[in-house]
């Protein structure tokens, strides 16, 4: 008997001890995979605490090893992990060193620590500072760390163009940031005869130079903005030898229909004939959507919005986002005899595109051009190497107003284009958006019903639960 019951305590123990190591096992699993492979789900309406694609495309993609040093104090330290241990959750390639100045300054005076520097990236030699603790200033310093080289995006200044250095609404002072913080340079070129390039000057009672028009050679990318007047021959032809010469070049072309009190644009009768023989032309009309979508972005049909897109590297990552396109006029594109042309951004059956306004504004959507509408289009000159052009109806899509909102993808399109154009296709996609403030605003009558809700009415609901479930079981 005595045998019998220490064989099955034996038996039991054996038994006990191995379930034991199997849960111990398991555990060191999930906790080796956790810690691995670290997955997190972000319920947020505006994913406030995840990385945007751009961010996972560049931290994936990067082929040099990176290193990101903050320096703070270390009470800080957990604020910064929220963000940067995100980024080095994505790579083996990244790592991440907080370090604090006061304790180890031996250290960070080693690591290149300055008073004014909080977080700095280095590879591969290069250092590249990000001004805050914010996923738009870090991903654009790993950005500007990884490209090398001469990265110029000009813009055309001949014909009333719009200005990147103007911080007004209509102005184009927000393509300037967008662009740096990606590693473009960005400066303003004069083509009109006779005219020195800006940032040169002529001396005093010295006529400028008169000579060919030309855009310069180290212009990576060019910006036609919305011209008010027509380019003289010489401009065009520039224009044209730059893009057929291997040039890239981004044409936005604002309607010439005078609307309201506002001036027509110039006719451009010169430039739109080359874009023709590149296979797109550019429509003397308005473009209305009267599908009322614009309605719950306080647009009206002026400003048509955009929701589906072209199965097209540039706008894949937009699916679902809006775009807006105020004052367009619309495009046909055809094949070209040389090179490529096809469409990029088209309106839905519910527009339509008209060409006569009458008095105080007034038109009529049963004579226009019914939809779909082409609103930009893409294309290559031929020759070796192939020059690179985007076209679109309006310039308006591109102004600071647009780029600035939080609720459209036009500051992302702009940018998949010119990174199209540039042929940095790695970084096409979503970029990091500033962490958007979303205030609970309560009327007297919302508070009313969460005091009845949350006093009166779930209490008492719990109360009789309880008295039901009482007299059943009495």
């Amino acid at each position: 008997m005595a045998n019998i019951l220490k064989s099955r305590q034996a038996k039991y123990g054996a038994y006990a001890g191995a379930y034991i190591v199997v849960i111990l096992a398991v555990l060191v699993a999930v906790n080796f995979l956790a810690n691995r492979y670290s997955k997190a789900y972000d319920s947020t309406a505006n994913k406030q605490f995840s990385l945007s694609d751009q961010t996972d495309k560049v931290v994936k993609n990067l082929k040099n090893d990176v290193q990101i040093t903050y320096f703070d104090d270390t009470s800080r330290f957990p604020q910064a992990r929220d963000l940067l241990d995100r980024y080095s959750a994505l790579s083996p390639k990244l790592s991440v060193r907080y370090v604090d100045p006061v304790k180890k300054p031996q250290q960070a005076k080693a690591d290149g620590y300055r008073r004014d520097l909080t977080i700095l990236i280095s590879s591969n030699g290069r250092q590249e500072e990000a001004k805050s603790l914010t996923e738009e200033e870090v991903t654009g310093a790993l950005i500007r760390s990884q490209k090398t080289g001469q990265r110029n995006v000009c813009f055309v200044n001949a014909a009333g163009e719009k200005s990147i250095d103007d911080e007004a609404a209509g102005g184009f002072s927000m393509m300037k940031q967008l662009l740096e913080r990606d590693n473009y340079k960005t400066r303003t070129v004069n083509l009109r005869p006779g005219a020195p390039e800006a940032g040169k000057t002529v001396a005093i009672g010295q006529a400028p130079v008169e000579g060919p028009v030309q855009v310069p050679s180290d212009c990576l990318a060019l910006v036609v903005g919305g011209p008010q007047l027509d380019y003289p021959q010489p401009v065009v032809d520039a224009l044209q030898k730059y893009v057929e010469g291997g040039g890239h070049a981004m044409f936005m072309l604002d309607t010439p229909m005078k609307l309201g009190r506002d001036n027509a644009a110039g006719e451009n009768a010169a430039l739109l004939k080359v874009l023709a023989d590149w296979g797109v032309t550019a429509n003397k009309d308005l473009v209305l959507d009267l599908s009322g979508i614009g309605g719950m972005f306080g647009a009206g049909p002026e400003i048509p919005i955009i929701l589906q897109y072209e199965s097209d590297p540039i706008t894949q990552p937009l699916q679902r986002v809006p775009t807006a396109f105020p004052l367009t006029r619309s495009l046909e594109v055809k094949s070209p005899a040389k090179g490529t042309a096809e469409k990029l951004i088209a309106t839905t059956e519910d527009s339509v595109a008209v060409d006569k306004i009458g008095a105080g504004g007034q038109v009529d959507p049963k004579t226009g051009k019914k939809g779909p509408l082409i609103l930009a289009a893409k294309g290559t000159t031929g020759g070796s190497p192939a020059g690179r052009w985007v076209v679109t109806g309006t310039s308006g899509w591109a102004e600071n107003r647009a780029l600035g909102s939080r609720t459209l993808g036009n500051r992302d399109l702009f940018m998949n284009m010119i990174n199209w154009l540039t042929a940095d296709e790695d970084l096409i996609s979503i970029r990091p958006k500033a962490a958007e403030d979303r205030p609970l605003t309560m009327t007297a009558q919302k508070l009313n019903t969460v005091f009845f809700l949350s006093v009166i009415i779930f209490p008492l609901g719990i109360v009789g639960l309880g008295l039901a479930t009482w007299w059943k079981r009495r």
